[in-house]
């Protein structure tokens, strides 16, 4: 019986960055050859602008085919029974880019036609977006979002624009141009499939997180019920996710905080945190919470659920320091302020007073340590010799 053994690849078919067999192996002008994915990513995702291997500057993008290599590697996969490598299709240029965009904006029968195709050149390869860019495709993709005249182009020139890199100028725009581009975006929350509204609420939460301070005061109300319906409805991780990192931009502010309170948004929060056992997720949800409850309404909403208290409790030390920190601060939040006898009745019997004395037990950051002891300090008299916390806790309760 013959032994199997694994063929070893010639080092010059690899790409030097992912150290794979090249499928479209491209030189720089440093001489240096690389796999045509790689090498885009470097220089157009990450904007660097040296060679990987030498280091050298690089005055120019240009990619050279290696067609010789190409083909050498394609006759040894064949010899030693590798998967085939197809001859790669050629790169688009920026003036069939160009001619498209000129066609989408001049024809408004061939428009979605030309957007789709923008699409499939931006899905292609990184230089195809670096391209779609340099053609001041940004700009005109906006405007039809703003015009809001054809859904279907409208949908097309979201999904194209949340492909693209868009620059920090380009996020700013959405909330600028007299909230036409907010106003469209707000329509496909409400009105959309489900992956327009994950594209509409990801392109919302990379503006905002860009946005002037002046942008993020006094949001509008759509805003933070569309929002709250896409945590509701669970479309998807990333648009869950995209949707919080919105409500953390956005809650730090008093007024923002009674919109998002007045849109349902701590029930919907406490839900997903009862049911999520992502890390990431947890610690957003606890932060915005945490940002609620910094308002008499967000604490009022979170003590109305009935399990506010005990989700919240329940996540510190099971999450991460980040998430205990979070939680012991709404702890204290609540108990500072809204804190009447059947609040700290409760506070027992769910295990908040428990937790906080195990905080002070377990490793956790300082803040939190003197979060927790101030919180156990300040209602002593009513938990201190409660049989609800067990004796070994009980130990570590702080003198008042």
């Amino acid at each position: 019986m013959e032994e199997a053994y694994e063929v070893e690849i010639p080092c010059h078919f690899l790409c030097p960055i992912s150290m794979q067999l090249m499928k479209d192996p491209v030189t720089v002008s440093t001489g240096i050859t690389y796999d045509r994915e790689n090498i885009e990513k470097w220089l157009f995702s990450s904007k660097n602008h040296t060679c990987p291997v030498t280091k050298q500057a690089l005055f120019n993008t240009d990619l050279t085919p290696n067609h010789t290599l190409r083909r050498l590697i394609q006759a040894w996969c064949t010899l030693n029974a590798f998967e085939k490598i197809p001859t790669p299709k050629p790169p688009v240029d920026r003036s069939q880019i160009v001619k498209l965009l000129n066609e989408a904006k001049n024809s408004p029968k061939s428009q979605l036609v030309c957007l789709q195709r923008l699409r499939s050149i931006a899905r292609r390869s990184e230089s195809g977006k670096n391209h779609l860019q340099a053609a001041g495709a940004v700009h005109f993709l906006l405007s039809i979002v703003r015009k809001n005249e054809d859904a279907f182009s409208r949908d097309e020139a979201l999904s194209l624009l949340q492909e693209m890199e868009l620059s920090d100028s380009d996020l700013k725009t959405f909330l600028s141009e007299n909230g036409g581009i907010l106003d469209s975006l707000i329509q496909v929350l409400e009105a959309g499939n489900c992956q327009n509204r994950a594209v509409a609420i990801m392109l919302l939460k990379s503006a905002f997180y860009v946005a002037d301070p002046a942008d993020l005061i006094g949001s509008r109300a759509e805003l933070f019920t569309q929002t709250v319906h896409i945590l509701r409805d669970r479309i998807s991780q990333q648009a869950t996710k995209a949707a919080l990192k919105l409500l953390v931009e956005l809650c730090p502010w008093g007024r923002n905080r009674i919109k998002a309170v007045d849109a349902g948004a701590v029930a919907a929060l406490i839900e997903l945190l009862l049911e999520t056992a992502d890390r990431r997720a947890c610690e957003l949800v606890l932060t915005v919470l945490d940002q609620l409850c910094g308002c008499a309404e967000g604490r009022a909403e979170l003590l109305r659920h009935g399990g506010g208290l005990a989700v919240v409790s329940k996540k510190i030390l099971r999450v991460s320091h980040a998430a205990s920190e979070r939680g012991v601060r709404i702890l204290s939040s609540i108990s500072k302020y809204s804190a009447n006898s059947r609040v700290l009745q409760e506070m027992l019997q769910v295990g908040v007073a428990s937790k906080l004395c195990l905080v002070l037990q377990v490793e956790a950051s300082p803040k939190t340590k003197e979060r927790a002891k101030e919180i156990l300090r300040l209602h002593s008299r009513v938990w201190r010799d409660s049989p609800c916390i067990p004796p070994h806790l009980l130990t570590s309760y702080p003198s008042t």
